[in-house]
Formats: C-alpha cells, structure tokens, sequence
C-alpha cells in the first residue's frame, strides 16, 4: 500500500494524516484516559487495576495501540498485512528470549538465534519490538517514571505532575506504533511520524520534570538519574528518526 491513494507518503503526510484523525477521535481519547469525572488519567486507573508497574506500563500501550487502530481504515485491499499483525506477539514478547533451548537440540540453530537478538536483525519486519534498544530503554524509564509517581504525596500531583508521567509512558507507545509499521518502504513515513510524536513527548517530558524540580517532587540523586536518562532517550529518538529518514530516501533514489 502506497498512502491510502496508491501515492507513496513521505513522513509528513503521514504525519498529518495522524494529526487529523487524532483531533476527531480526541474526544473519545479522553474517555478511554479518565474516569466519568475526567478528572484521573488512564494510567492511574491501569496502577491500582495491576499487579505491577510493569502490567500497567503494558496495558497502557496495549490500549495506545488499539486506539491508533481507529486511525486507519479497515478496507482489505488498504491494509494487506493486517491479518499477519499478532498484538500479543508484536507488543508482549518482552520474556520470548529468557531461555534458550539446549544446543544439542536438532532445531536449535545457534546463528539464527543469535541474529534474531541483533539491533540490525530489530530493525527489520522480521525482527521484534522487545529487542530494539531504545523501546527497551524507553520501556524501563516507562516504568522507573511509574514506581517515582507512586511515591510522589497526593498533594504534589498536580496538572503538570499528571502531564509529565503520561507523556513518559507515551515515549515508549509511539516508539511501538511506528515499530508496528515496519520498515518497507511504503510504511517507513509512517514509522518516521510516530517516532516524531516519541520525540516530541520526550521534549515536553524534560521541559515538565524542570518545572517539577521546584516542586520538590523529585530527590536531588532522582532528578539527576531521571534527567540524565530521559535527555539521552531524547538524543536516541532524534538519531534514530535521522537512519529511518536515510532509509526512506535511500530506498526511493
């Protein structure tokens, strides 16, 4: 699928392809995100309903997803690859290489393996999404971010405070909707434009931990890992959407 047009999209019409559709489905964004009063984010609700942070970072861009799915249409012939696409393999694979079956087996081919763990091998429609570096380093900043809230006194979480643990978590949700598309040539404008939405919460997330500062939200040792941390996710993002832009432009010259 070239666009929705057989017009092959470039990452900023994509771009605002997702721009659009978001505003009309805002409403319903919302929705999803608070309680009845509108007054609790999603992510809140997701702590108390798990186990662990990490059940709740999971659920959280399990739901991302689903809600991006809107923003496409549904038509056969539009989204030929649909049916291949497995949530639960793609997303919540994070433990698939915990164990590696004994080498004296018949089927275990060592190199294959091996490769299948490579950062090149990730960044292939063969690869998967738990073994791309920077989601995983998104992932666990996700829910570090969500254990700090915890601990952060009632009174302290305020509308910056709410804004600043949902954009941390929506890092990670973009770097997995631009990863869902792949990197064929005819999906890496795509790809580029999620990646970019990654980026843009991951700057407003460091513009919103420097308010928070003041607050006394944060120990001084935790501002400083926090800061650190999320300041090189940001410069990770931005390379990382450069080698997708050399993709696409190396692919169509």
């Amino acid at each position: 699928m070239d666009g929705f047009n057989g017009e092959l999209w470039n990452e900023f019409q994509w771009e605002a392809h997702l721009n659009e559709v978001e505003k009309k489905s805002e409403q319903l964004r919302r929705f999803i995100e608070s309680d009845l009063k509108g007054n609790t984010p999603r992510w809140i609700t997701l702590l108390k309903e798990s186990l662990s942070e990490d059940d709740a970072f999971e659920a959280y861009v399990e739901e991302e997803l689903l809600m991006d799915e809107a923003y496409f249409p549904e038509d056969e012939d539009d989204w030929e690859d649909e049916e291949e696409y497995d949530d639960e393999d793609f997303l919540f694979g994070f433990d698939e290489f915990d164990e590696f079956p004994d080498a004296d087996e018949d089927d275990f081919d060592a190199g294959e393996e091996w490769k299948s763990l490579s950062e090149d091998f990730a960044l292939s429609d063969n690869g998967s999404l738990d073994n791309l570096g920077l989601f995983r380093d998104a992932r666990f900043y996700a829910v570090d971010i969500l254990k700090w809230a915890e601990s952060v006194p009632a009174k302290s979480q305020d509308k910056i405070f709410l804004e600043f643990v949902g954009d941390s978590l929506k890092i990670a949700a973009k770097l997995a909707g631009g990863y869902s598309f792949g990197f064929e040539q005819e999906f890496l404008g795509a790809n580029i434009a999620y990646t970019k939405k990654a980026l843009r919460f991951a700057n407003q997330s460091l513009e919103m931990m420097g308010k928070l500062k003041t607050k006394s939200c944060f120990t001084r040792q935790s501002y400083t890992e926090f800061n650190s941390r999320l300041f090189e996710l940001r410069n990770d993002i931005g390379v990382y959407i450069q080698d997708l832009r050399d993709r696409f432009n190396n692919s169509i010259d």
